[in-house]
């Protein structure tokens, strides 16, 4: 019901866009976010947009990642520009019903998840 596409290998510099196709029924959740997890590490929250499009950022990608979403599509985009080598990771998007608030970063409160996409960053 979340299907993300968009990943590959770039370059350090360069930039990827991610999407994420979701059900209505998902798309309609209040909280939207992408998070990534690199091999024995921890999944983090990279990204979140609430229901009246307010954004949140880890301080790790501020500057350089933007989050959005098309409801007319149904689609949750994550534009990541000035990669790193560090970026690299398995992108995850994820809904949650409730709010983002402050707790947005927190894996536990997203109720739908996708497969994941990959991103190389070398």
């Amino acid at each position: 019901q979340l299907v993300e596409s968009g990943g590959g290998s770039v370059q350090a510099g360069g930039s990827l866009t991610l999407s994420c196709a979701s059900a209505r029924y998902i798309f309609s959740s209040t909280c939207m976010g992408w998070f990534r997890q690199a091999p024995g590490k921890a999944r983090e929250g990279v990204a979140a947009i609430d229901i009246d499009g307010t954004t949140s950022y880890a301080d790790s990608v501020k500057g350089r990642f933007t989050i959005s979403k098309d409801t007319a599509k149904n689609t949750l985009y994550l534009q990541m520009n000035s990669l790193k080598p560090e970026d690299t990771a398995m992108y995850y998007c994820a809904a949650d019903s409730s709010r983002c608030g402050g707790t947005w970063y927190l894996h536990n409160n997203y109720n739908y998840w996708g497969q994941g996409t990959q991103v190389t960053v070398s």
